[in-house]
């Protein structure tokens, strides 16, 4: 990038947005610093992550995977099983689904050495003229020509410079965990192990699919396989479920190891009773399920005052259901990078760039995650709304539509 020094970048973030950011924005020449508010790295983090074709065009650039085939594990069909785990739909669709530590460990090897540094929670930032400065919770202050705000849906970032933007929650949630396949009956692989697989129970869903268990194994019997269970939950099941172990309750998520007993208890009585019985055993394997509420989230602008940017979670959170989280999030990483070469390193130009380019797909991602969870919130539409849902939750609508990108995205 052809300026008299390197620009100085802050990442606020070391998840997957902040090292794809970071990765990036070192091989255009940027002197960058991640910020990590964790103690310890976020390998361990994390579930199944279905790639699409942005997602591996961006690590083949980085040089992070030559061969997409090798982040996790290669699915040819999809299928959709009722109650009695007969198939009642199916389709070829060739994807590959990759775990989240598979990923995150990918980029952390293209990173240039001693740039992130963990335990740095950031808790102001003050744009200027010429410069940012950054102030971490220690006392410890940095300047930088840009800040990145890839700190995930609760961003600090953001929270400063769009303090009014929250997450709204949608009207359900999601029980997402892991399963030994080792440890799954053969009845059971046979019946979803190799595929991208569904269960549609009356405003509900559950999907799963294969992902690469310890040390990225991908062999069969070796592998995972993950499922997301989507259920509907008003105000008051939500707050029965997000409390704790001691009688705390959370807002939006709860630590896992601190669900209830009951709580598990009865969701898994509740997969015997509403899932295909290969479903139902998988949550029943499945050691420390997690629960997350889903949520909408969009930023009013991606970026502020010339010098600070806020990409992925920290600008628009989509519901799960066009899989396209993660791309999203490393795609407007690109987008900056790109942007700040094409500017010449000049900041405020590159940002207005990435604001108007990359706001609009973010906005059309939400939009379309609403459609395709609507009938997970019928209790919150009117008679038309709930019609048009319906027809996003037949089989073949859901083997077509979901962690697929629609067609008519902007850019």
């Amino acid at each position: 990038m052809p300026s008299r020094q390197p620009l100085r970048i802050a990442i606020v973030g070391g998840s997957i947005t902040g090292l794809t950011a970071a990765a990036l924005l070192a091989r255009i020449g940027a002197d960058v610093r991640v910020f990590e508010r964790s103690q310890a790295d976020l390998a361990g983090r994390g579930a199944g992550i279905v790639t699409h074709p942005e997602m591996h065009a961006i690590l083949a650039r980085l040089d992070a995977c030559a061969d997409p085939a090798s982040l996790g594990v290669a699915v040819e069909t999809r299928r959709v099983l009722n109650r009695e785990g007969r198939i009642v739909g199916e389709t070829r669709l060739p994807q590959v689904l990759a775990s989240w530590g598979r990923l995150y460990g990918a980029l952390g090897k293209v990173l240039p050495p001693g740039i992130v540094t963990l335990g740095a929670n950031v808790v102001r930032i003050e744009p200027g003229s010429g410069e940012a400065a950054l102030q971490l919770e220690d006392g410890r202050s940095f300047t930088a020509d840009l800040v990145v705000g890839a700190d995930g849906l609760f961003s600090t970032v953001r929270r400063i410079f769009a303090p009014a933007v929250a997450p709204v929650y949608a009207g359900y949630v999601a029980w997402r965990g892991l399963a030994e396949e080792s440890e799954l009956s053969a009845e059971t692989r046979d019946a979803i192990a190799d595929h991208f697989a569904f269960c549609l129970p009356k405003g509900e869903q559950i999907l799963g699919y294969p992902v690469s268990g310890a040390g990225d194994d991908t062999r069969h019997g070796r592998r995972r396989f993950n499922f997301v269970w989507y259920r509907p939950a008003g105000p008051e099941e939500l707050g029965r479920l997000l409390t704790d172990t001691e009688g705390t309750r959370h807002e939006l998520s709860i630590p896992p190891n601190r669900i209830r007993p009951e709580v598990l208890s009865r969701m898994r009585s509740d997969a015997d009773r509403l899932l295909a019985p290969a479903f139902a055993e998988v949550v029943r394997r499945t050691r420390q399920p997690f629960l997350q509420a889903i949520l909408d989230l969009e930023a009013p602008a991606m970026a502020f005052g010339g010098r600070v940017a806020v990409i992925g979670d920290a600008a628009f959170v989509a519901r799960p259901h066009v899989g396209m989280g993660v791309t999203k999030a490393m795609a407007d990483a690109s987008a900056l990078a790109d942007a700040l070469v094409a500017a010449q390193g000049d900041v405020p130009s590159a940002l207005s760039v990435l604001d108007r380019t990359r706001r609009p797909f973010g906005a059309a991602i939400v939009a379309r995650s609403r459609a395709l969870g609507a009938y997970m919130q019928a209790q919150q539409l009117d008679a038309r709304q709930r019609e048009d849902a319906e027809r996003h939750r037949k089989p073949e609508a859901v083997l077509a539509e979901t962690a697929v990108p629609p067609p008519d995205l902007p850019g």
